[in-house]
């Protein structure tokens, strides 16, 4: 018994520090340490088992191929096609720019929408550039269905994505007011726009951001594949060749937005995850956890510190929602959506994340002002979090 507990320490500390730098990597050293503590003579098979299986490899091919639908969009221009045509109050636009930027998941991605902020909010002061650039542009994590984080923590869960977003569905519009209230409300005048409105370039990325969700969901309803994966890889791959096609991108090119995509730090981390719990799941760890006193509250704080301390959304819930399991039983969605949402506080809020340290530095601002701006909206989310957990689990 003490050994596992010694390797599953171990494994969280590696798990931690490597994940800065490369979470893939940083899973699968994590299952290899917890393994060779707590089951060294079934390591190789369970890995095998979790890396090998159909799903997985589906999954991570579907999580490869989104960063470069992004950035096809963002090299052809059709994402600076869809902001500019979007014909919103300054304050909507403050809003929804950077989410919609943040759909795309990509190295570097605040440095793209911080121009966005910089349009629309000249007058106002840099620290409130650097939240609203971080709190609006993440805040569709919590609900788009090919959000890799969302897919692999509702994997984590055991849950199906779709089911879950009615669920989340409230965080979202929490978040739209508290962002709303602290970092909007007061900002005046209304957006100039120097080109004319254009329909025509509106429509395509907006059908490619739409077109890969609507397919999935349609034909995991109508047809029900016995391996649901594959629903997914055919929806994003057909918006990633809507994409090329709109884009008149050619091959040539079309490889250098994926070299420049990194599409195999993003597989790469599905197929870590997933051995990582499966080793998790088969080491002994959650039987012994199960033993130890815990709530979900203090299940729900330990995930809000996890997100603090990884500036990642993933590590958390690849920890918490298998204990959650093993603790309680089947997690429920109201109980999914919270835990999720608190970890989600904890990503946005601490200067680990690399968004927020490149906002930070594109609006030249120190990390203990934004730091100061974002935790009064993030306190109060996570009070009432820890509120709605009680009160659903009374």
């Amino acid at each position: 018994m003490l050994t596992v507990w010694l390797g599953f320490f171990i494994a969280m500390i590696a798990l931690l520090v490597i994940s800065q730098k490369n979470l893939g990597i940083a899973m699968f050293v994590g299952a290899l340490i917890l393994g060779v503590f707590s089951i060294p003579e079934h390591l190789a098979m369970t890995i095998w088992l979790a890396a090998a299986n159909p799903s997985t490899i589906l999954l991570a091919i579907v999580v490869g191929l989104i960063p470069i639908i992004g950035g096809t969009l963002k090299a052809t221009g059709q994402m600076d096609n869809l902001v500019s045509n979007m014909r919103i109050g300054k304050k909507a636009f403050l809003m929804i720019s950077p989410a919609l930027v943040g759909l795309l998941p990509m190295p570097g991605g605040a440095l793209l929408s911080a121009p966005l902020i910089e349009k629309g909010a000249e007058d106002v002061p840099g620290v409130r550039k650097a939240g609203l650039n971080v709190w609006f542009r993440h805040i569709l994590y919590l609900i788009y269905p090919l959000s890799p984080t969302l897919i692999i923590s509702s994997e984590a869960a055991q849950l199906d994505v779709y089911q879950a977003i009615p669920y989340l569905a409230p965080a979202l519009l929490f978040s739209l007011i508290l962002g709303y209230f602290f970092f909007l409300r007061d900002i005046p005048g209304k957006m100039d726009y120097k080109e004319e409105f254009s329909l025509k370039k509106l429509l395509p990325p907006l059908i490619v951001l739409v077109i890969a969700p609507t397919l999935d969901v349609s034909i995991k309803t109508f047809f029900a594949p016995t391996v649901e994966e594959i629903a997914t890889i055919i929806a994003v791959s057909a918006s990633l060749l809507i994409a090329v096609a709109i884009g008149r991108i050619g091959l040539r090119n079309l490889g250098d937005v994926a070299w420049k995509a990194k599409p195999w730090n993003f597989a790469s981390m599905i197929v870590g995850i997933m051995v990582f719990l499966n080793v998790f799941q088969n080491s002994g760890i959650l039987q012994l956890i199960g033993n130890v006193y815990i709530t979900r509250e203090i299940l729900l704080a330990i995930g809000f510190l996890l997100g603090f301390g990884t500036g990642r959304i993933i590590t958390p819930a690849g920890i918490i929602f298998p204990i959650f399991i093993t603790k309680f039983g089947n997690i429920s969605l109201p109980n999914f959506a919270i835990m999720y949402f608190s970890i989600f506080l904890g990503y946005v809020l601490t200067p680990v994340h690399p968004c927020v340290s490149l906002s930070v530095e594109s609006f030249k601002v120190e990390i203990k002002d934004y730091f100061k701006a974002v935790l009064q909206p993030a306190s109060i989310a996570l009070i009432v979090s820890l509120s709605l957990l009680y009160a659903v689990n009374l």
